[in-house]
């Protein structure tokens, strides 16, 4: 099988970086174009990166030599590329218009961002739990006029952890969810090195970062009507993001309430059990168990459990009644890999054993 030759848009940035190391040898693509501001644009990868190299794995010797492109230029990127991962740093206006712009151009788009993830004809996807929805992907089309060319993305990092977890436990009608996230500094692009104020320090707001974990999962849990998504109206869910001094990995704390209370034996059942299409198509970067769970008081951990599964499976704890909601427990996921570039990854992988993804 021949590989889909892939651009990355951003590719010099944190997640763009991890996106050049996940496509490594990749079975199914191949990095042929990376593209950046155009500050970068001219300059070799290696060059354009510079000190700014911010993971603890060498930069990969296929990408050093190849010259950073502007993402605007959009007609030579197109001729090389049969789809892009997308990670700019740009106002979200901007990125909204430049990755329609790829798309009407023909030129399949899987972004980390967050600018198209409420458009209502735009897969929001996480592969294990609303694959389902990729259908809207043909009338996205029609919306566009295109043939071949549109937009998925994957959700926020910060709700990776708890709406697999609440996802698995559907049938009983999760009701009222309140979570606190205890979220890295890598999900603000940042290391210790270049932010040392986080240096034993927890700041307690993340811009935006609220709003979207309360929103995107129910559009995730949403169903296609007319076309559009349709975000689910329950569960009613209330978050707190929190800034803490841990270089990978998000960890949340989960109260949920049910419509019809579940066994502790049932939910811990359901976790293990719990698979979706990656699984059952054994994709690349699918973790083979989805939910690990700990029985352990003092675990999941960050530092020891983010890269499970190679950083895409999610670890849960904890699990207990508690005296106001009806459980309670703590889960964990790896913001930069299941969270950003790995679930964008997987979703590709998804979206071309699906069919949506060809060669030109």
């Amino acid at each position: 099988m021949s590989k889909l030759k892939v651009g990355i848009l951003g590719g010099t940035g944190f997640v763009g970086q991890r996106f050049v190391t996940l496509l490594e040898n990749h079975p199914f693509f191949e990095i042929v174009t990376i593209a950046a501001s155009g500050r970068s644009a001219g300059k070799t990868y290696e060059t354009a990166v510079g000190d700014r190299w911010k993971l603890n794995i060498p930069m990969p010797e296929g990408v050093k030599n190849l010259v950073v492109k502007d993402v605007n230029q959009l007609d030579e990127i197109g001729s090389e590329i049969d789809f892009v991962f997308c990670a700019v740093d740009m106002p979200k206006d901007e990125i909204k218009k430049l990755e329609e712009r790829y798309a009407k151009a023909e030129i399949p788009v899987i972004s980390n961002n967050s600018a198209h993830r409420m458009t209502p004809d735009v897969p929001m996807v996480i592969p294990e739990i609303n694959s389902d929805h990729f259908s809207v992907i043909e009338l996205q089309k029609k919306r566009l006029g295109t043939k071949r060319g549109f937009i998925a993305v994957k959700p926020n990092c910060s709700i990776q952890s708890y709406v697999p977890a609440l996802s698995a436990l559907k049938e009983f009608g999760p009701k009222k969810v309140v979570v606190c996230t205890y979220q890295a500094i890598s999900g603000a692009g940042k290391t210790f090195k270049d932010w040392p104020e986080m240096n034993d320090n927890v700041i307690p707001y993340i811009g935006g970062e609220e709003e979207k974990s309360e929103q995107e999962p129910l559009k995730v849990w949403g169903e296609i009507q007319d076309g559009k998504i349709i975000s689910a109206t329950e569960p009613l869910i209330s978050t707190q993001c929190i800034r803490v001094s841990v270089s990978d990995g998000h960890l949340a704390a989960v109260f949920v309430s049910f419509d019809k209370k579940p066994s502790k034996e049932e939910i811990l059942k359901l976790w293990k059990e719990y698979k979706g299409r990656p699984q059952e198509l054994s994709l690349p970067n699918a973790p083979k168990q989805f939910l690990t769970y700990f029985e352990e008081d003092n675990r999941p951990q960050t530092g020891l459990d983010r890269d499970i599964e190679k950083g895409m499976g999610i670890t849960l704890g904890r699990l207990r009644e508690d005296t106001v909601f009806d459980y309670k427990f703590v889960c964990l996921s790896h913001n930069t890999l299941r969270g950003a570039a790995g679930g964008a990854v997987l979703t590709a992988e998804l979206l071309m054993a699906e069919g949506y993804l060809t060669a030109k």
